[in-house]
């Protein structure tokens, strides 16, 4: 595995009957060294819910590993090569009948930190030879630390900036919301993920404003023009579950874009063609601007993708609009986020953690400039006026959003995708901090 996939950065063995570890992770003896050690950038490894029975010394071979799940094993000792991981910040050891009650204790309850010093100290009852082990690898680790220099204090100022996202996982969620993929879609615009974001703070100032500017550049770029994938935002507070993402024919599809009435969806395209005209006479030249642009993207096909809610309103029409029915406001604070495309699945995927990672970084823009709310044009006369006491106004800063998971079933409720799941969001792992 490590000649296969020397740059593996995470590993996800959960689940399994796997009965060692790390076995056949790290060389065999007498196999030829790898520079940097064997996987000299896996920084994730997940054993959770195995039979492992013991953790090698070995371990402390994985020079870059950060965050170590060895949950529900048979493990009786933690070895003390695990305070020789230079860069391991966070491991979950819970379930295994460690022999040494204390340390079992502090798994439950301690931070790493305090657990590695255990470790590092030779827990209880180590003699001298431990001590003198223990000596030769703090000196080690000074090394290797002295080595790291300015790398490893701009790793931790990185770490302290990250924006914070909580996943709910679905089996923890009393009322998941779910989305149901008609077979039509398949030949139309296949590929769709959803998920629910909560947190979110759109009321002061220009954020809603920014919200808006920020989903049009990333259908821009991202996106392609729409014409690898396309976004779509409702509120969460007025939609219907369950969700079915069907096609329909144009003369069938009825829906209220953003901005205007209730319309079928043959009548609007033809509507935008017709403005399209008059703004290209207007003003004298070929580009057009708005939805106009994304017209052709329907050309030659028999039925339009749409996204139903459980009332038979149609909430969004890809790649074309959104429905005024679910619109974000500047009172909005749960999201439903979509994402589909007729190109790939992981373009879906892509585009949604990007699209997470901006509204995570504008809601810290807004908690951090404060602005009077109601200052734009999307202002809500229901909001009342601005609350002058911060503790009840402003959230803390590393006050985190909540990504709720999706699922998108078939008709007969197989699961075709789960967002995120573990895979998922590591695109922009650099800049958010996922707690899942």
């Amino acid at each position: 595995l490590a000649r296969a996939a020397p740059q593996l950065q995470a590993l996800l063995l959960s689940g399994n009957r796997l009965r060692a570890l790390p076995g056949g992770l790290l060389p065999p003896a007498g196999a030829p060294a790898l520079p940097g050690g064997p996987f000299p950038l896996l920084s994730l490894l997940e054993a959770a819910d195995n039979e492992v029975a013991e953790l090698g010394a070995d371990i402390a071979a994985l020079p870059a590993l950060k965050s170590l799940d060895v949950a529900n094993n048979q493990l009786r000792e933690l070895p003390a090569a695990l305070a020789d991981c230079p860069r391991l910040k966070e491991a979950n050891f819970r379930g295994n009948q460690l022999k040494d009650k204390r340390l079992e204790k502090m798994v439950n309850g301690c931070q790493m930190k305090a657990i590695l010093e255990y470790l590092r100290a030779g827990g209880r009852g180590k003699g001298k030879a431990e001590s003198a082990r223990e000596e030769a690898r703090k000196k080690k680790r000074e090394k290797q630390q002295k080595k790291d220099g300015e790398d490893g204090e701009q790793d931790e100022l990185e770490e302290a900036s990250k924006l914070l996202v909580k996943v709910l996982h679905v089996s923890e969620n009393p009322a998941p919301l779910v989305v149901k993929a008609s077979p039509g879609v398949k030949d139309i615009r296949p590929f769709i993920v959803c998920c629910v974001l909560k947190g979110v703070n759109l009321k002061p100032g220009n954020a809603l404003k920014r919200f808006l500017s920020m989903q049009t550049k990333l259908h821009e770029d991202i996106c392609e023009k729409r014409t690898a994938a396309t976004i779509a935002t409702h509120d969460l507070q007025l939609i219907k579950g369950p969700l079915m993402y069907d096609v329909q024919p144009p003369d069938e599809l009825k829906i209220m874009p953003l901005g205007r009435k209730e319309i079928k969806a043959k009548d609007l395209l033809r509507q935008l063609q017709l403005e399209a005209e008059e703004q290209r006479k207007q003003k004298k030249r070929q580009n057009v601007s708005g939805l106009h642009k994304y017209l052709q993207l329907l050309d030659g096909k028999d039925n339009y993708p749409c996204l139903v809610d459980a009332e038979g309103v149609v909430i969004s029409f890809p790649p074309i609009t959104n429905s005024e029915k679910t619109k974000i406001r500047k009172d909005t604070r749960d999201l439903f986020l979509e994402v589909t495309s007729d190109t790939s699945l992981q373009i879906c995927k892509d585009v949604m953690d990007t699209l997470i990672l901006k509204i995570a970084e504008l809601n810290r823009f807004t908690l951090e400039n404060k602005e009077d709310s109601g200052s734009d044009n999307e202002s809500d006369a229901l909001c009342g006026p601005v609350n002058l006491n911060p503790s009840q106004n402003v959230q803390p800063m590393n006050f985190p959003l909540v990504v709720e998971q999706v699922r998108v079933v078939d008709t007969d409720g197989n699961l075709k995708v789960l967002y995120p799941s573990k895979t998922d969001l590591n695109t922009v792992s650099s800049l958010l901090t996922v707690i899942r």
